[in-house]
């Protein structure tokens, strides 16, 4: 076995971190840099036209509960394994954040929770991450068909309900099925072996964290005077984030996703393409550029077993 100085490991940990940091800020200035449709003069324009100090502390209290929110989800779901502060929430919910920023479906994010816990934890963290982004799954799942129906798309309801319906006949048939030793009613076992009140609770988070974003969202569109009802900007929002959130992609890749589906569908409504834009932009920055700069600073700042 080759040992490694100790200066040596200590050289690698800060370049493995420096990478992570670099690529995190890499894609973010290239999302913001190299994208055609992004007009930085029309955005000053309409900024300053719309600006209003209540209006954008609203908007920057709600990206705070956002994320705030899917901070108490994790500490709800940490306790399983032990219980830890918001502070160590925090840190350990933007730390994974940014590692999970430019990797395929966010996997970093599963990676950078389990490394703030001892090693034999790391399969039953990544189970909790997955109950914890599973919530989200389902919120948007439900508010993203009721708006497709709310928008007259009942064709495409209907086939995914159905769609859903037959996946959830095929896995309670097929759930003593064993791939790899592990099998669905393995799953439901480990997942009724945690509180109900803990289920409870990450619930009732997920949802209000749901309801948060999206209206964040709809009332960016109101401070831009887009004369819509309630209903069907809620709806075109719920249709947007549920479409997105079924294609796997990259993290960063998410920002052009939501973009040009937001372009579509609200183009359809006769809103002008670069209100959408700045709007889609906007929620980008404020609830992932803003959270994984702070996030940055948890990485650089991660001190492991090697370092200590």
């Amino acid at each position: 076995m080759i040992l490694i100085p100790h200066k040596a490991k200590q050289f690698l940990v800060l370049l493995i971190k420096l990478l992570i940091v670099g690529g995190a800020f890499y894609f973010i200035y290239s999302q913001l840099a190299n994208n055609d449709k992004l007009d930085w003069e029309k955005f000053i324009v309409l900024f300053q036209k719309n600006q209003s100090v209540a209006g954008i502390s609203f908007i920057l209290l709600l990206s705070v509960l956002n994320r705030f929110f899917e901070i108490l989800k994790w500490q709800n779901l940490a306790q399983v394994v032990k219980p830890i502060s918001i502070s160590e929430a925090t840190k350990q919910v933007l730390a994974a954040l940014t590692l999970g920023v430019f990797t395929p479906v966010g996997v970093g994010e599963y990676a950078g929770k389990a490394l703030y816990f001892q090693k034999k934890e790391t399969r039953k963290i990544i189970f909790l991450n997955l109950i914890c982004n599973g919530i989200q799954i389902v919120a948007t799942g439900l508010f993203g068909i009721l708006g497709m129906l709310l928008l007259g798309y009942w064709l495409w309801s209907f086939g995914i309900i159905v769609a859903t319906i037959a996946f959830l006949l095929f896995s309670y048939f097929s759930k003593n099925i064993k791939i790899k030793g592990y099998s669905i009613e393995d799953l439901l076992l480990k997942i009724d072996e945690i509180p109900k009140s803990i289920h409870r609770r990450n619930l009732i988070l997920g949802f209000c964290r749901y309801l948060v974003f999206s209206h964040q969202y709809y009332f960016l569109f109101l401070a831009f005077d887009v004369d819509l009802s309630y209903i069907t900007l809620m709806a075109t929002i719920t249709t947007v984030y549920f479409l997105a959130s079924i294609v796997p992609s990259f993290q960063f890749l998410d920002f052009a996703l939501k973009g040009s589906l937001s372009i579509y569908f609200f183009g359809l409504l006769d809103v002008n393409e670069w209100i959408v834009i700045f709007i889609s932009s906007l929620m980008w920055f404020l609830n992932v550029v803003l959270p994984v700069i702070i996030g940055s600073y948890y990485v650089m700042n991660f001190k492991t077993k090697i370092t200590q």
